[in-house]
């Protein structure tokens, strides 16, 4: 019998949890983390497989019409979903219900490193694209145009909202004890997840979307809005790494076979916040300038080009101009 088949067959029941969950009873490894073990209502999961297969419907639909839709952007969302269903379908999920560390390691993917390969994979624009005029399609695209002409849309990616909810997503969830009170209910647990990847959408899209926006970003004040971002990570890190009582007294009560240190797995969930937690942004940062980058030498092929074709009035009339005052100047 293989590591992960015996872990299946001795998973149990933590009675420190309410709500359908199962806990490992192996310590942790890397073959355990990536076994296949869903967990009783893999609600996530299941959510990660039908945003991929209506992605896919929707672009087959562009490419039997013989309507384009870059590979790129589907394998990234593909990417996005497959990402989301292992980290919270697989063995990791369970040692994520009572190990520090793990839970860290998902939310930062959640809402860091999977928000940006979905938005990456433009999924506004191909709904807008592929879904059907009559029928359900019909009311789907209704309401996908009442979301980007509402103010309720606008709210939703403006800065005033996004960073009070990035901050407590991290601050406010461990520093309130909001997580000692919702992390010991399988409900508490998966909103949190939920909470995590909406929060990490809502942020990025503003970031990386190509998509049509209730209200489109400049790359100066996306700028703006990611640089400022990026110490948070570092700083709530050094928070858990130097705390000398746990953060999180759920998690201080690890099961007793998993041979666990509960104060040195709280100083791994501070150095991946500090490290994992950064290196999405920096990407995207990198993303950002290079996009910005690449529209400036477009403008100017474009500029060069119009003025080849039209020549430069304002540029023309300002030098008749000084040649004006030049011959004024010699006729004295």
């Amino acid at each position: 019998m293989s590591s992960w088949q015996s872990m299946l067959s001795v998973t149990m029941v933590d009675r420190n949890m309410a709500g359908p969950v199962w806990v490992p009873s192996e310590p942790p490894s890397l073959e355990n983390f990536l076994a296949p073990t869903l967990q009783p209502i893999p609600l996530i999961p299941a959510i990660a497989l039908v945003l991929a297969v209506l992605y896919l419907v929707g672009a087959a639909r562009l490419w039997r019409a013989r309507r384009r839709w870059p590979v790129w952007r589907t394998l990234c969302f593909f990417a996005g979903c497959a990402v989301t269903a292992v980290i919270m379908g697989a063995g990791i999920e369970g040692y994520g219900l009572r190990m520090f560390s793990v839970f860290m390691f998902q939310q930062l993917t959640l809402m860091m490193f999977v928000p940006a390969l979905l938005v990456l994979g433009s999924p506004g624009t191909l709904l807008l694209r592929a879904a059907p005029h009559r029928g359900p399609g019909a009311v789907v695209l209704r309401l996908a145009l009442w979301g980007l002409r509402s103010r309720w849309g606008r709210l939703a990616i403006h800065p005033a909202f996004l960073v009070p909810l990035f901050l407590v997503s991290f601050y406010g969830v461990y520093l309130s004890g909001l997580d000692d009170r919702l992390l010991p209910t399988w409900y508490g647990h998966i909103g949190l997840e939920l909470l995590f990847l909406a929060s990490g959408i809502l942020f990025t899209i503003p970031l990386l979307s190509a998509d049509p926006l209730p209200a489109k970003q400049t790359y100066g004040s996306r700028l703006a809005d990611i640089v400022p971002e990026m110490p948070l990570h570092a700083f709530f890190g050094v928070i858990v790494m130097m705390a000398p009582l746990p953060v999180v007294e759920f998690f201080a009560t690890p099961p007793g076979s998993w041979n666990l240190d509960p104060m040195a797995d709280q100083v791994l969930a501070g150095s991946l916040a500090w490290s994992y937690g950064e290196l999405p942004s920096v990407l995207i940062l990198l993303f950002i300038m290079s996009q910005w980058h690449r529209e400036d030498a477009r403008n100017a092929g474009r500029e060069e080009a119009e003025a080849a074709v039209r020549g430069t009035p304002d540029l023309d009339a300002y030098n008749a101009y000084l040649d004006q005052l030049q011959q004024r100047t010699e006729d004295r």
